[in-house]
């Protein structure tokens, strides 16, 4: 019973990424989206596959990525309270 939820799940998941590819593709085809938005995207999956690279273990490259992501997260917003406050 627990494969069967466990591929249930996996399923529903890809399923999920697919259709929010197909979306976006959708989007920039009709011009709704910008390139550069669009790739802003395909960071995560960038340093996933670096730090996959690095590592040569999922478990630490998925825990890398996280904090990498997250610092990234911190120190944009750092920089973007310094530049509303500076007003440079």
């Amino acid at each position: 019973m627990e494969a069967i939820s466990v591929g249930l799940a996996i399923a529903l998941i890809v399923l999920g990424i697919i259709g929010i590819l197909a979306a976006g593709v959708k989007s920039v085809i009709n011009g709704k989206q910008d390139y550069k938005r669009v790739a802003m995207m395909a960071v995560p999956f960038i340093v996933f596959g670096i730090s996959y690279a690095l590592f040569g273990e999922i478990p630490k490259a998925g825990v890398f990525t996280a904090v990498f992501m997250l610092g990234t997260m911190v120190v944009t917003i750092v920089l973007t309270g310094l530049r509303g406050t500076f007003k440079f």
